[in-house]
Protein backbone atom coordinates (compact mmCIF):
# COMPACT_ATOMS: atom_id res chain seq x y z
CA UNK A 1 0.00 0.00 0.00
CA UNK A 2 1.63 3.69 -0.95
CA UNK A 3 2.24 6.03 1.49
CA UNK A 4 -0.93 8.24 0.63
CA UNK A 5 -3.29 5.56 0.39
CA UNK A 6 -2.14 4.07 4.14
CA UNK A 7 -2.47 7.68 4.90
CA UNK A 8 -5.78 8.50 3.66
CA UNK A 9 -7.48 5.07 5.25
CA UNK A 10 -6.40 6.44 8.31
CA UNK A 11 -8.42 9.48 8.00
CA UNK A 12 -11.68 7.38 6.56
CA UNK A 13 -11.03 5.32 9.67
CA UNK A 14 -11.47 7.99 11.97
CA UNK A 15 -14.34 10.10 10.37
CA UNK A 16 -18.15 10.35 12.01
CA UNK A 17 -20.32 11.56 9.65
CA UNK A 18 -22.05 13.46 11.84
CA UNK A 19 -24.44 15.74 10.16
CA UNK A 20 -22.94 19.13 11.52
CA UNK A 21 -19.52 18.11 10.29
CA UNK A 22 -20.76 18.21 6.77
CA UNK A 23 -20.05 21.22 4.91
CA UNK A 24 -22.44 22.49 2.31
CA UNK A 25 -20.95 24.56 -0.49
CA UNK A 26 -21.57 25.08 -4.31
CA UNK A 27 -19.37 21.73 -4.54
CA UNK A 28 -21.73 19.42 -3.16
CA UNK A 29 -25.04 21.38 -2.95
CA UNK A 30 -26.74 19.90 -5.58
CA UNK A 31 -26.36 16.58 -3.96
CA UNK A 32 -27.06 17.73 -0.21
CA UNK A 33 -30.30 19.40 -1.21
CA UNK A 34 -31.39 16.01 -2.59
CA UNK A 35 -30.64 14.15 0.78
CA UNK A 36 -32.19 16.85 2.34
CA UNK A 37 -35.85 17.06 0.03
CA UNK A 38 -36.52 13.29 0.14
CA UNK A 39 -38.63 11.77 -0.80
CA UNK A 40 -39.42 14.93 -3.26
CA UNK A 41 -37.18 13.17 -5.82
CA UNK A 42 -38.32 13.16 -9.73
CA UNK A 43 -36.77 9.66 -9.87
CA UNK A 44 -36.30 6.92 -7.36
CA UNK A 45 -32.85 6.60 -8.02
CA UNK A 46 -30.41 8.59 -7.21
CA UNK A 47 -26.44 8.14 -8.31
CA UNK A 48 -23.71 10.65 -6.15
CA UNK A 49 -20.19 10.34 -7.49
CA UNK A 50 -17.17 12.22 -7.10
CA UNK A 51 -13.68 11.37 -6.63
CA UNK A 52 -12.54 9.44 -3.21
CA UNK A 53 -13.15 11.26 0.14
CA UNK A 54 -15.88 14.13 -1.40
CA UNK A 55 -17.88 12.68 1.06
CA UNK A 56 -20.31 10.72 -0.45
CA UNK A 57 -20.28 8.01 2.10
CA UNK A 58 -20.62 10.94 4.72
CA UNK A 59 -24.17 12.07 2.92
CA UNK A 60 -25.06 8.15 2.74
CA UNK A 61 -24.31 8.07 6.69
CA UNK A 62 -26.68 11.01 7.00
CA UNK A 63 -29.13 9.63 4.77
CA UNK A 64 -29.54 6.18 6.56
CA UNK A 65 -29.53 8.27 9.75
CA UNK A 66 -32.40 10.48 8.98
CA UNK A 67 -34.45 7.89 6.68
CA UNK A 68 -33.57 5.01 8.46
CA UNK A 69 -31.68 3.53 5.20
CA UNK A 70 -29.88 0.02 4.19
CA UNK A 71 -25.97 0.30 3.23
CA UNK A 72 -24.73 -2.01 0.95
CA UNK A 73 -21.19 -1.81 0.34
CA UNK A 74 -20.34 -3.04 -3.08
CA UNK A 75 -18.94 -6.62 -2.17
CA UNK A 76 -21.84 -7.14 -0.56
CA UNK A 77 -23.92 -7.33 -3.41
CA UNK A 78 -24.84 -11.16 -4.26
CA UNK A 79 -28.29 -13.40 -4.07
CA UNK A 80 -28.48 -12.23 -0.24
CA UNK A 81 -28.49 -8.61 -0.89
CA UNK A 82 -32.72 -9.18 -1.88
CA UNK A 83 -33.62 -10.48 1.95
CA UNK A 84 -31.52 -7.74 3.69
CA UNK A 85 -33.14 -4.68 1.71
CA UNK A 86 -36.13 -6.27 1.63
CA UNK A 87 -38.07 -4.26 4.35
CA UNK A 88 -36.16 -1.07 3.72
CA UNK A 89 -37.87 1.65 1.87
CA UNK A 90 -34.41 2.97 1.38
CA UNK A 91 -31.13 1.87 0.28
CA UNK A 92 -27.67 2.57 -0.64
CA UNK A 93 -25.37 0.65 -2.74
CA UNK A 94 -21.69 2.22 -1.36
CA UNK A 95 -18.67 2.57 -3.49
CA UNK A 96 -19.78 1.19 -6.67
CA UNK A 97 -17.31 1.09 -9.48
CA UNK A 98 -17.45 -2.44 -10.33
CA UNK A 99 -19.75 -5.24 -10.08
CA UNK A 100 -19.11 -9.09 -10.63
CA UNK A 101 -22.82 -10.27 -11.86
CA UNK A 102 -24.17 -7.20 -13.97
CA UNK A 103 -27.85 -8.91 -13.85
CA UNK A 104 -27.89 -8.57 -10.01
CA UNK A 105 -27.94 -4.66 -10.56
CA UNK A 106 -30.31 -5.25 -13.44
CA UNK A 107 -32.50 -7.01 -10.89
CA UNK A 108 -31.49 -4.40 -8.52
CA UNK A 109 -33.27 -1.78 -10.30
CA UNK A 110 -36.26 -3.33 -11.10
CA UNK A 111 -37.21 -4.46 -7.63
CA UNK A 112 -36.73 -0.89 -6.46
CA UNK A 113 -39.06 0.23 -9.62
CA UNK A 114 -41.61 -2.83 -8.65
CA UNK A 115 -42.01 -2.11 -5.08
CA UNK A 116 -41.45 1.79 -5.43
CA UNK A 117 -38.29 1.76 -3.61
CA UNK A 118 -35.56 4.38 -3.57
CA UNK A 119 -32.02 3.77 -4.18
CA UNK A 120 -28.76 5.82 -3.61
CA UNK A 121 -25.50 4.47 -5.41
CA UNK A 122 -22.38 6.21 -4.74
CA UNK A 123 -19.79 6.01 -7.38
CA UNK A 124 -16.13 7.79 -8.20
CA UNK A 125 -17.72 8.34 -11.73
CA UNK A 126 -21.34 8.37 -13.27
CA UNK A 127 -23.00 5.22 -13.53
CA UNK A 128 -23.73 5.64 -17.27
CA UNK A 129 -20.12 6.10 -17.45
CA UNK A 130 -19.47 2.77 -16.59
CA UNK A 131 -18.53 -0.10 -19.19
CA UNK A 132 -21.36 -2.29 -18.53
CA UNK A 133 -21.66 -5.06 -21.10
CA UNK A 134 -25.51 -5.22 -19.91
CA UNK A 135 -27.66 -3.73 -22.73
CA UNK A 136 -30.86 -3.71 -20.66
CA UNK A 137 -29.10 -2.38 -17.59
CA UNK A 138 -27.93 0.95 -19.87
CA UNK A 139 -31.41 1.22 -20.34
CA UNK A 140 -32.24 1.51 -16.56
CA UNK A 141 -29.88 4.37 -16.23
CA UNK A 142 -32.77 6.82 -17.44
CA UNK A 143 -34.59 6.46 -14.87
CA UNK A 144 -31.60 7.81 -12.22
CA UNK A 145 -30.57 11.12 -11.53
CA UNK A 146 -27.26 12.20 -11.50
CA UNK A 147 -25.43 14.29 -8.72
CA UNK A 148 -21.53 15.37 -9.53
CA UNK A 149 -19.79 16.28 -6.59
CA UNK A 150 -17.35 18.58 -8.00
CA UNK A 151 -13.66 19.70 -6.97
CA UNK A 152 -13.25 21.28 -3.86
CA UNK A 153 -13.91 24.75 -3.95
CA UNK A 154 -11.92 27.68 -2.13
CA UNK A 155 -14.72 27.41 0.73
CA UNK A 156 -14.53 23.85 1.13
CA UNK A 157 -10.70 23.34 1.11
CA UNK A 158 -10.95 26.50 3.65
CA UNK A 159 -13.56 24.74 5.67
CA UNK A 160 -11.94 21.29 5.44
CA UNK A 161 -8.41 22.41 6.71
CA UNK A 162 -9.72 24.68 9.44
CA UNK A 163 -11.87 21.42 10.93
CA UNK A 164 -9.26 19.02 10.44
CA UNK A 165 -6.51 21.29 11.99
CA UNK A 166 -9.28 22.05 14.84
CA UNK A 167 -10.10 18.50 15.41
CA UNK A 168 -6.26 18.27 16.24
CA UNK A 169 -5.84 21.18 18.30
CA UNK A 170 -3.31 22.75 15.61
CA UNK A 171 -3.40 26.60 15.87
CA UNK A 172 -3.00 28.29 12.77
CA UNK A 173 -3.64 31.86 11.73
CA UNK A 174 -6.54 32.31 8.97
CA UNK A 175 -4.36 33.78 6.76
CA UNK A 176 -2.01 31.08 6.81
CA UNK A 177 -5.32 29.42 5.78
CA UNK A 178 -6.19 31.48 2.93
CA UNK A 179 -2.33 30.74 1.76
CA UNK A 180 -3.04 27.07 1.82
CA UNK A 181 -6.28 27.64 -0.10
CA UNK A 182 -5.22 29.24 -3.01
CA UNK A 183 -2.11 27.09 -3.37
CA UNK A 184 -2.84 23.57 -2.85
CA UNK A 185 -3.84 21.10 -5.73
CA UNK A 186 -7.68 20.89 -5.46
CA UNK A 187 -8.06 17.07 -4.87
CA UNK A 188 -10.11 15.84 -1.74
CA UNK A 189 -7.24 13.15 -1.19
CA UNK A 190 -4.34 15.58 -1.61
CA UNK A 191 -6.20 18.11 0.66
CA UNK A 192 -6.20 15.11 3.60
CA UNK A 193 -2.61 14.13 2.90
CA UNK A 194 -1.21 17.73 3.54
CA UNK A 195 -3.60 17.80 6.43
CA UNK A 196 -1.46 14.66 7.97
CA UNK A 197 1.53 15.92 7.28
CA UNK A 198 1.18 18.95 9.16
CA UNK A 199 -0.02 16.96 11.69
CA UNK A 200 2.58 14.83 12.06
CA UNK A 201 5.12 17.95 11.97
CA UNK A 202 3.27 19.50 14.50
CA UNK A 203 3.48 16.22 16.68
CA UNK A 204 7.07 15.65 16.53
CA UNK A 205 8.57 19.34 16.29
CA UNK A 206 6.25 20.99 18.55
CA UNK A 207 6.48 23.98 17.18
CA UNK A 208 3.84 26.45 15.78
CA UNK A 209 2.69 26.59 12.21
CA UNK A 210 3.64 28.96 10.03
CA UNK A 211 4.25 29.88 6.59
CA UNK A 212 8.05 28.38 5.84
CA UNK A 213 6.61 25.36 7.18
CA UNK A 214 3.77 25.41 4.95
CA UNK A 215 5.26 26.03 1.61
CA UNK A 216 8.01 23.30 2.35
CA UNK A 217 5.17 20.80 2.99
CA UNK A 218 3.10 22.37 0.10
CA UNK A 219 6.35 21.71 -2.17
CA UNK A 220 6.97 18.00 -1.13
Amino acid sequence: MSKLNQTLLKFELQQNFAYDDFFVSKCNYFAFSLIETWPKWEKNILNIYGEKFSGKSHLSEIFKKKYKAIIIKNDEINEEFFKKIRFHENIILDNLQYIHDENILYSIFNFVEQFNKYLIINSIDSINSIDFSLPDLKSRFKNCIFAKIEKPDDDMIFALILKHFSDRQIKIEKKIIEYITKRIERSYGKILDFIYKVDQFSLINKKSIDYKIIKEILEE
